[in-house]
């Protein structure tokens, strides 16, 4: 597949043209890749009003997603900001109250658009409400749904997880697209899912529009990502898609980050029989490690999450006793550690991870749970708190305050408390659990 980003300023940097022009280093410095970041040039396109080498470049990502498809020089995080904007500007045009309806796993981001964007949230909690998943089903979507007194404008959910769950986007799309609901999608875990043997992209399963973080499991540089628009939505909103996106964005995108984006089109023509190979490895090493006793949580096919209590250590425990043989895992915290995998790291990194979880040994197991969830009060929206004035407070003083600022520590994946809520007694159990001392508090 071309590549006409990285095509492009291939021969501007080998034209040794002197740069009289944007960013300040003129392609020479101590990193030595200083020659392949330019700005928008000549014949170099712009993000946000693509028609050039840009927008042929995602038009080959479109391609290979099989839905329209945009690049974000700035994580998932822009593209959820640009989601809630899009389904903003629909709800207005309908006239409708711009309600979002969201698993309570989401992103803090996804708070922070509701709040720059004066949206209202009903939270959804699962079919077991618990801090550590949403396990959000299409039966208790269609009965919560049809429970309240207006239709939500959209469902929002995070899936897959940071431990690897994964919803069933199918049935829930179903759900939304019999009640006329909108259906977003977090996948910044999920880039890959398009490539499987059998595709489990949201936007193949039914979702309206999705964000994948190409670089949290593509071979792209950090703050690349995509938006995708599902085909029932497309010709309404693609018109909308890159004024919303430059809203929450950088006017001076990363060309570093879209040739990152460019390149990997290229390598993604290829990547199902890629991964159709490494699979099979990753599928092998869970049995193994399994019948080892460790105990294997998630069904995310190249991510490991390991619940090691079982196993006699917790997750940080454990986490601090593999850095020291040179394995560095993505997340820890007293119940989980979680180790993502890509074809990237080779047979090699699968036998490293295997000979060295192996040569653990197993002790007695760690019985001590995290306390249980409960729901929390809303005493202000995450509007008015997040832009009221606040104070760090110890968190045993913290006993009935309203949590101000949604960026506190917490599990991956269900917050403790959120902007706008009050703290309980359940909440500063949580807190001195995961060793959190202090909170931002009105």
């Amino acid at each position: 597949m071309k590549t006409p980003i990285c095509d492009f300023v291939k021969r501007y940097s080998d034209s040794n043209c002197t740069r009289l022009h944007m960013p300040g280093h003129k392609g020479s410095g101590v990193l030595g890749i200083e020659h392949l970041d330019i700005t928008e040039i000549a014949g170099a396109d712009s993000l946000y009003e693509a028609s050039g080498i840009i927008a042929e470049s995602e038009m080959n990502a479109s391609t290979l997603f099989g839905c329209k498809t945009y690049y974000s020089t700035e994580g998932s995080s822009q593209c959820i900001r640009a989601m809630l904007y899009l389904v903003m500007l629909r709800a207005k045009k309908e006239n409708v109250r711009p309600l979002i309806l969201a698993t309570r796993n989401a992103h803090k981001t996804f708070h922070s658009a509701l709040a720059l964007l004066d949206l209202d949230v009903e939270w959804i909690y699962g079919d077991e409400k618990s801090y550590l998943t949403c396990d959000l089903s299409a039966s208790s979507l269609a009965e919560h749904l049809d429970s309240m007194e207006s239709m939500p404008v959209a469902l929002y959910v995070t899936s897959p997880d940071y431990l690897g769950n994964i919803l069933d986007i199918r049935a829930i799309s179903e759900v939304c697209r019999e009640r006329g609901v909108l259906l977003l999608v977090d996948n910044a875990h999920g880039a890959y899912l398009r490539f499987l043997p059998r595709s489990l992209h949201p936007i193949d399963l039914g979702a309206d529009m999705c964000c994948d973080s190409a670089h949290k499991t593509l071979p792209v540089l950090t703050g690349g990502a995509y938006l995708h628009l599902g085909n029932m939505v497309a010709d309404e909103l693609a018109p909308f898609v890159k004024d919303a996106m430059l809203l929450f964005g950088s006017t001076s995108p990363s060309y570093l980050i879209l040739q990152s984006l460019d390149a990997a089109n290229d390598y993604l023509e290829r990547y199902d029989s890629i991964l159709a190979k490494y699979l099979p490895l990753v599928e092998d090493l869970k049995r193994r490690l399994s019948s080892l006793g460790w105990c294997l949580c998630g069904s995310e096919p190249l991510k490991i999450t390991l619940a090691p209590k079982s196993y006699g250590y917790t997750g940080v425990t454990l986490a601090a006793m593999l850095e020291e043989k040179g394995i560095v895992c993505e997340f820890s915290d007293p119940d989980f550690i979680v180790f993502m995998l890509t074809p990237e790291l080779g047979a090699d990194g699968l036998a490293k991870l295997e000979s060295t979880l192996t040569s653990i040994e197993k002790r007695e197991a760690i019985n001590t749970r995290p306390p249980e969830f409960s729901e929390k009060r809303r005493a202000i929206s995450i509007r008015e708190a997040l832009t009221s004035a606040f104070e760090i407070s110890d968190v045993e003083k913290c006993l009935g305050r309203v949590a101000a600022v949604s960026n506190v520590a917490c599990p991956p994946a269900v917050p403790i408390i959120i902007s706008g809520e009050v703290i309980d007694e359940n909440a500063i159990e949580c807190f001195n659990y995961y060793g959190i001392k202090t909170i931002k508090v009105i």
